[in-house]
């Protein structure tokens, strides 16, 4: 079923300023945005990921609790050391293969335990406390930095951080009618 003559020439019309030159730093930003939005994950990944850090973290509170209760059981009392051993075998144990879920994992622990132990060493005196707030600079840095490394040390990124600002700043450069400008990211082969 053919779409009417209006549609065809509103289409023509639609595809022919997607293809011109003059407007495509706009467009590029505007393709950019919707690449954001539109979620492509496969639902069996997502459910394979989410099985897998479930489980992971399981078995990580099974043998960090058991090796705290052997540790305090062995030595009558509970020390401070046994949470970082106790912590630090199960970490080794658990999420020690090298794996996108436990390296996502382990990264956001990483930006985590950096926050704490800024927090703590104002706590403790070790640095003075700031007078403002840090977070603008901090987000402006790490935003600043990631971009940069990507623009001209892209190999030096995790490859889903890398496959995730590709989708985002570069295919959005690309497109060459109203299909592949909304609805798909690139375009489908022709049938």
């Amino acid at each position: 079923m053919a779409a009417p003559p209006q549609l065809q020439a509103l289409l023509l019309a639609i595809n022919a300023l997607l293809r011109k030159r003059r407007y495509h730093a706009a467009l590029a930003v505007l393709k950019g945005f919707r690449n954001g939005v539109v979620l492509r994950e496969k639902l069996r990944a997502i459910l394979q990921a989410t099985y897998l850090h479930s489980r992971n973290l399981a078995c990580f509170v099974f043998a960090y609790k058991g090796l705290c209760a052997l540790q305090s059981r062995v030595q009558g009392q509970t020390y401070q050391m046994h949470s970082f051993l106790a912590a630090f075998l199960g970490g080794l144990l658990v999420f020690g293969d090298n794996n996108s879920i436990n390296s996502q994992i382990n990264m956001y622990l990483t930006s985590r335990v950096l926050f704490a132990l800024c927090r703590l060493a104002v706590e403790k005196g070790y640095i003075p406390e700031l007078k403002w707030d840090p977070f603008p600079w901090y987000t402006a840095a790490v935003w600043g930095i990631v971009l940069w490394l990507f623009e001209y040390h892209r190999r030096t990124l995790q490859p889903s951080l890398q496959s995730s600002m590709t989708y985002l700043y570069e295919d959005s450069n690309v497109w060459h009618d109203l299909s592949d400008f909304l609805l798909y990211n690139k375009s489908r082969p022709s049938k």
